[in-house]
């Protein structure tokens, strides 16, 4: 079944992680225990390469552009300027451009764009997936007219924060609200049509970004604090406004994100892919329908098959989620709007013409 996965780190994988995702799955993971790195968090353990998003069937999706201004610098993904910030994620960006260009993908901007890669990849097995460019932290943004120049390159989906305390506000476990130039950034999104994706807010930035932010939202990689009790992931209420805003929330498969009391390096890995339709299925019971859930799997965002569900090795495996769906009783269109069919319906309603 066609999947559209709302978030996949791919200029990250292959600018910083400086991965061929041209190569196989296992021969990325042989390459990496051949230059010594077994132990080293997500290294010899990968889950993507375009080779498998092809045996996925991921056809369509988010491409992320990602780099996080930090001081000090404690994260692969930290720098230290926003200059620096924006040049990395201006050579994921060029990635992106050199794999269209070689015939390995395709960056869609508009609605037109969407519609038509998604006829040709269902027509043709050998279409290369679609991307719409989102930016998973604003860091990047060097200031909030910036967003113009990206929005002009193609963005068409943004985050404002990612972990810790960012330059546009507090991220993931933190305390802090939105920072001052979030508020005319923010303004600028809301005016060029971006969508604004809410995932990695803190809770006090998303309450004021639900406050004052009147624009498209979704959270591209969210799951549930019911099953995972910690920042990272949404309390209900926070579901609830991605529900009556008619937002889509795609349900992540981090570990991290689905197991209680998971410590990296430490748990063992007991939660399986049940998991996360135990999400989908919470979203659909809040929501009184399938509408407002996708898949955002977040696979290969810094982690491997060491921190996916148990029952995950590769990105290929999330062609379980129909099987397992089906035996909670969803039908076959709810199933395929689950898969792909509310992101697909999202996307072709906030992209321009």
């Amino acid at each position: 079944m066609l999947i559209f996965d709302a978030h996949l780190d791919l200029g990250l994988n292959a600018i910083d992680w400086n991965r061929d995702l041209r190569k196989s799955v296992a021969e990325l993971r042989a390459q990496e225990r051949a230059l010594g790195m077994q132990g080293e968090l997500g290294r010899c353990t990968n889950t993507v390469s375009f080779p498998e998003l092809r045996k996925a069937e991921v056809g369509v999706g988010l491409a992320t552009l990602l780099a996080r201004q930090e001081t000090p610098i404690n994260h692969p993904m930290g720098y230290t300027t926003p200059e620096a910030c924006y040049a990395v994620a201006m050579a994921h960006l060029a990635y992106y451009r050199a794999m269209e260009r070689g015939g390995r993908l395709r960056l869609l901007r508009t609605k037109g764009d969407l519609r038509r890669h998604v006829d040709d990849y269902r027509q043709s097995p050998l279409a290369p997936p679609g991307f719409i460019l989102s930016m998973e932290c604003a860091d990047a943004v060097l200031d909030p007219e910036n967003i113009c120049e990206w929005h002009a390159l193609g963005l068409r989906a943004i985050g404002v924060t990612h972990y810790g305390d960012n330059r546009y506000g507090g991220g993931t476990n933190s305390d802090l609200g939105l920072a001052a130039e979030a508020w005319p950034l923010l303004a600028h999104i809301a005016r060029l049509g971006v969508a604004l994706d809410l995932t990695h807010l803190s809770d006090k930035a998303f309450w004021q970004v639900a406050e004052r932010f009147d624009g498209r939202v979704l959270a591209s990689h969210q799951n549930a604090r019911r099953f995972c009790n910690w920042q990272r992931q949404f309390s209900d209420e926070q579901i609830r406004v991605v529900i009556e805003r008619d937002g889509v929330l795609g349900m992540a498969c981090d570990i991290i994100m689905l197991q209680e009391g998971y410590v990296r390096g430490v748990s063992p890995r007991v939660e399986t892919l049940e998991r996360v339709v135990d999400n989908i299925d919470h979203v659909c019971q809040m929501a009184g329908n399938t509408r407002h859930v996708g898949i955002g799997s977040d696979l290969d965002g810094g982690y491997g098959c060491e921190q996916t569900p148990a029952d995950l090795d590769t990105i290929a495996d999330l062609q379980t989620l129909p099987g397992l769906l089906r035996a909670r009783g969803y039908a076959e269109p709810d199933i395929a709007a689950v898969m792909h069919g509310n992101w697909l319906r999202f996307f072709g309603e906030t992209l321009p013409d």
